[in-house]
C-alpha cells in the first residue's frame, strides 16, 4: 500500500512529518524500533503511544459500567418510599465529578504496567468466580459490579494491548477505539443525567420512549451487565496469562512466580469469602482495597520488579479513587 506521503504534494521540509505520520498510523517507530510486547512498556514506541488510548478507552469502560448501575439503582429506589435520601444522593453527583472520574482513571490507567493490570484482572476473576458460586442461584451482586471498576479497565487495556500488539495500523485502530468508547460513555452519561432529571415525571405520563423502556425492561440491567462482563474478563484472562507468560524464558522460572502467586491469590479469595461476616458498613470494603493491594505488593517484593512495586502502589490509588466515587452507589447497594 502506498504510503501517506505518497498521495499528497511533494514537499522537501515536510518530509519527515510525512514518515513521522506513516509511521504513527501503521503503529510503528519513526526510529525502527518494534513492539516486542507488554512486558517492556517504556521500552518501545508502540507501547508508549499506545498507554494513553488504551487507558481512556479503560476509563470509558468504567464511566459506562457506572452510568448503567446509576440507572438501574435509582430505579430501584425510586419505587421504594424508604429509600428516598439514598435516590437523592444518588442523583446528587455533579457532571464535573464524572468528567473529574474518567481523567484521573485515564491517567491511572495510563501508568500503570502490564504485568501488575494483568495481575490485577486475575485477582478480580478469581474473587468474582467465588462471590458468583457463593451466591443462589440467578442472584446477583449489584455490589461487585460497582467493585470491579479498576479491574474492568485494567482488563479492557490489557486486552487491547495484547490483541492490536504487532498491528499494521495499530495506532489508527486504538484511536477508533477510543473515539468509540468516548462516544458510548457520552450517550450512557446522558442517559443517567436524563433518569435522575426526568424519569419520575415520564414514567407516570408514559410518553418517553426511552423512560417507558426503562419501566418495563430496567430490571434487566444487570443481567446485561453480567453477560457483558463476563465477555470482557474472560478475554481479558486470556490476555493476562498470555502476557504474563511472555516475560519467562524457561518453565523454571514460570514456576517460581505462578507458585507464590497462586497461594496469594487463594488466601485472599478466602479472605473476600469471610469478609460479609465482618460486617456491613463502608469500613470493610476500603479495608479489603487495602489487603488486596497489600498481597499483591508483598508478593512482587519477592517476584517482580522495581517498576511493577510503583505500579501497585498508582493500582492502589486508582482502587481507592473508584471505591470513594461510588460511595453513594455502595450504600445502596449494601441496602439493597
Amino acid at each position: 500500500m502506498f504510503s501517506l506521503g505518497s498521495w499528497l504534494p511533494a514537499l522537501p521540509g515536510l518530509a519527515w512529518g510525512w514518515a513521522l505520520l506513516d509511521a504513527l498510523l501503521q503503529g510503528e517507530s519513526p526510529w525502527g524500533w518494534r513492539g516486542d510486547g507488554l512486558g517492556t512498556p517504556w521500552g518501545t514506541p508502540v507501547t508508549r503511544c499506545c498507554l494513553f488510548p488504551t487507558g481512556l478507552v479503560g476509563a470509558c469502560a468504567i464511566s459506562v459500567l457506572c452510568s448503567l448501575l446509576k440507572v438501574y439503582l435509582y430505579i430501584q429506589c425510586l419505587n421504594d418510599p424508604e429509600r428516598q435520601a439514598e435516590k437523592e444522593a444518588i442523583r446528587a453527583q455533579r457532571r464535573v465529578l464524572e468528567l473529574l472520574h474518567v481523567v484521573v482513571l485515564t491517567g491511572v490507567l495510563a501508568l500503570v504496567g502490564s504485568r501488575v493490570a494483568a495481575l490485577v484482572v486475575l485477582e478480580f476473576s478469581l474473587r468474582a468466580i467465588s462471590t458468583i458460586l457463593s451466591l443462589g442461584k440467578g442472584a446477583h451482586s449489584s455490589q461487585l459490579y460497582l467493585l470491579c471498576q479498576y479491574s474492568l479497565g485494567c482488563g479492557v487495556s490489557c486486552s487491547l494491548s495484547f490483541l492490536l500488539e504487532g498491528a499494521p495500523h495499530g495506532t489508527c485502530n486504538l484511536a477508533l477505539a477510543a473515539g468509540l468508547a468516548g462516544l458510548l460513555a457520552t450517550y450512557a452519561r446522558r442517559l443517567a443525567r436524563h433518569v435522575c432529571t426526568l424519569y419520575e415525571l415520564h414514567s407516570r405520563a408514559r410518553y418517553c420512549g426511552i423512560c417507558i423502556l426503562l419501566l418495563a425492561a430496567g430490571h434487566g440491567i444487570p443481567r446485561l451487565l453480567r453477560n457483558a462482563l463476563a465477555i470482557v474478563f474472560t478475554v481479558a484472562d486470556l490476555s493476562a496469562v498470555a502476557l504474563i507468560n511472555r516475560d519467562f524464558l524457561s518453565t523454571a522460572e514460570a514456576v517460581r512466580f505462578w507458585t507464590p502467586l497462586t497461594i496469594c491469590y487463594t488466601l485472599l479469595v478466602i479472605y473476600m469469602q469471610e469478609e460479609p461476616q465482618q460486617g456491613t458498613g463502608g469500613r470493610p470494603v476500603y479495608q479489603t482495597v487495602l489487603v488486596r493491594m497489600g498481597g499483591l505488593f508483598i508478593l512482587l517484593l519477592t517476584v517482580g520488579r522495581w517498576t511493577d512495586i510503583l505500579h501497585v502502589l498508582i493500582s492502589l490509588l486508582g482502587e481507592l479513587w473508584c471505591v470513594l466515587s461510588a460511595g453513594a452507589m455502595l450504600e445502596a447497594c449494601r441496602r439493597q
